[in-house]
């Protein structure tokens, strides 16, 4: 059972638990291994990776908790998973805006119509990769 937190150092499963947030050491959600996988399933982008994290816990919250009244105790774990699930599409829309201002904005639109166009499209792509 592994738990490190330590949003000083920087490092990513800091910050992903940071974003969930899973910061109590007594009572965390997912162990350093987890979020280790998470970030490599979101190809390392800290920001999906905390989004899927909350994706896997809101989807075990709607599935534990359902929605349960008894006496006066009521519990409702379909509110409390689609809660998570709209940070999560928060920290997606961020990541994603992320992206795309690093993008080059130039982008090029060839039309290829004939051999002679085709074959100047393939001479203009070898020299755009050179």
């Amino acid at each position: 059972m592994s738990f490190t937190y330590n949003i000083a150092l920087g490092d990513d499963i800091s910050k992903v638990r940071m974003l969930v947030p899973d910061r109590n050491a007594a009572a965390y959600f997912f162990e350093d291994a987890e979020i280790t996988a998470l970030l490599a399933m979101e190809s390392g982008d800290v920001r999906c990776g905390a989004a899927l994290a909350l994706e896997t816990m809101a989807s075990d919250e709607a599935y534990v908790q359902k929605v349960i009244k008894l006496l006066e105790l009521a519990t409702n774990g379909a509110q409390t998973a689609k809660a998570l699930m709209d940070r999560a599409a928060r920290l997606r829309e961020q990541a994603l805006a992320a992206a795309l201002a690093t993008e080059d904005e130039f982008g090029w639109a060839e039309m290829v119509v004939d051999d002679f166009s085709y074959r100047e499209r393939v001479e203009a792509e070898a020299l755009r990769d050179a």
